[in-house]
């Protein structure tokens, strides 16, 4: 199996004209030779429905597409043909007035597969659907392993037998995993397509969203999915080691469509092990030299599994100062760092810690958000400030040895959600490392707290992980009820602070 060619950048935008020739040698090289769209044709699309033309763009070089118009659900509910929906490839039926988005085209470039660009395509596609309030997202689906089967079944019941995973399909399977469920067997969908033996499904999204059209305005979700993973301290040999298990949780999130993922304080702690036999200052800074590539693989999974990261910390030497920071990997392939800025007297002892100078909060493509590491949320004036800054989501690695500590740290992140009226995300580790040194064993509950109101749980969580075990938690988080708290929430603790009284400034 050939590798999948390291990229640094990945996004989804809307095609432009002047983006036809990567297309084309892009189409080329997926449909074996034949050019498939013309230029014409493509002009057509991106003037009568530029919204529902898009690209993968990977470090600047096309390498997927998804094409779409609009048609009425009447005349796509019944038996048709990709010719007839098309209206023989001319687009005429595109109808503006339509409730329904049909694909037409979705392809990644052979080099590229892997990256799970269909799925960001298909959920660009889901957006779009609910932002201009269409009923649902349909086409016909082919099911190129059937001629396989075509001897000894029907295509009800290898559509059956798919749906069950006793048969794998490349495309159906795909489908049914992306929760379109399939309407109805079509017959010459595709006449040239003998590897389906000319049937096609017709596969359906559904917008729970939808709205009969109204002069009334439809709200759109403001919903972000968070995972965080409850991480097990455990012995691992190298950086290979601990991304086989990075990437089965991030992987397991993904699958949830979650928009964040949170990793702990140190998660990386097991790779001293080998150090063991340095001072414990000179371990830590041997953990540093890994940062880097750390980082540099965070964000090949942000890329791949269309994830925004939360590394958790690690330590990064500059100069001779060594610091605990962390890096926002976004699914854009952009990254930030944030940084502790507060460090505990057995830091200092042990490692000579240094504390970082950084405040600030981070833009994502779902919310504003902020991080601090562990011991910085025992500090209510860092939030305060990212609260000013706007801040809806706190995210908060930590690593504490015991329930004093871990107590510490919960009881405090949700003080932190009630006084700044934002949502505070914690994640940290469990188990031991009985060869590391300072690092012998952990304590966790990871959690998700919101502030405490009528529109939140009544104990203030969201969400919580059973203590000291491995696990993941998934989450939703409710941006527009924030909004709704500031305004007309029964107490408006940032509204009602006494600015003629008190303030609080950031000094840098």
């Amino acid at each position: 199996m050939e590798s999948i060619p390291k990229i640094t950048s990945l996004k989804i935008r809307p095609l432009q004209l002047n983006d036809y020739s990567q297309l084309a040698q892009s189409f080329t090289r997926a449909y074996g030779g034949d050019e498939f769209w013309s230029y014409n044709q493509i002009k057509k699309l991106v003037r009568i429905f530029p919204e529902g033309q898009i690209v993968a763009v990977a470090d600047g070089k096309i390498v997927g597409c998804a094409l779409a118009i609009i048609v009425d659900y009447d005349k796509v509910k019944v038996d048709h043909t990709y010719a007839n929906v098309t209206g023989q490839y001319t687009f005429d039926t595109h109808n503006p007035e339509g409730d329904v988005l049909y694909g037409i085209e979705v392809f990644v470039h052979p080099d590229y597969r892997g990256l799970r660009l269909a799925r960001r395509m298909y959920d660009y596609r889901k957006e779009l659907c609910e932002t201009l309030n269409l009923k649902a997202i349909m086409f016909g689906g082919r099911i190129p392993n059937y001629h396989k089967y075509a001897r000894k079944m029907r295509p009800k019941e290898y559509i059956h037998k798919v749906s069950k995973k006793e048969i794998y399909d490349p495309v159906l399977t795909f489908q049914l995993s992306n929760d379109f469920h399939v309407c109805k067997v079509m017959t010459n969908y595709l006449p040239d397509d003998e590897e389906s033996r000319q049937y096609a499904c017709l596969l359906q999204w559904d917008n729970i969203y939808y709205q009969p059209p109204s002069r009334e305005f439809v709200r759109q979700k403001t919903t972000a999915r968070v995972g965080l993973v409850q991480w097990q301290m455990r012995s691992y040999n190298s950086v290979d080691d601990v991304f086989e298990q990075v990437e089965f949780f991030v992987d397991a999130v993904s699958d949830y469509k979650c928009d964040f993922v949170l990793f702990p304080e140190y998660f990386n702690a097991p790779l001293m092990a080998k150090y063991n036999h340095l001072g414990e200052s000179q371990a830590i800074r041997e953990l540093a030299n890994f940062t880097d590539e750390i980082r540099e693989r965070f964000l090949g999974l942000a890329i791949s599994y269309n994830i925004n990261i939360i590394t958790g910390s690690m330590p990064l030497l500059r100069g001779n100062d060594l610091f605990n920071v962390g890096f926002l990997c976004r699914r854009d392939g952009t990254f930030e760092t944030y940084e502790r800025i507060h460090v505990t007297p057995d830091e200092t002892r042990c490692w000579g810690l240094s504390g970082g100078n950084s405040i600030q909060t981070f833009e994502t493509d779902c919310a504003k958000i902020g991080i601090l590491i562990s011991y910085d949320v025992e500090y209510p004036e860092l939030t305060r400030l990212m609260a000013d800054q706007g801040m809806q989501i706190l995210f908060v690695p930590f690593l504490t040895d015991t329930q004093n500590g871990y107590s510490r740290v919960r009881i405090c992140a949700q003080a932190r959600a009630i006084e700044n009226e934002c949502y505070v995300v914690i994640a940290g580790s469990v188990g031991n490392l009985p060869r590391v040194h300072n690092m012998d064993i952990q304590y966790a509950q990871s959690a998700v707290f919101a502030p405490s109101d009528f529109a939140f749980p009544t104990d203030g969580k969201c969400a919580e992980a059973t203590p000291n075990t491995e696990m993941i938690l998934v989450s939703d988080v409710d941006l527009d009820l924030l909004n709704e708290l500031h305004t007309y929430g029964s107490v408006r603790n940032l509204k009602n602070r006494r600015d003629d009284l008190y303030e609080l400034r950031l000094k840098k």
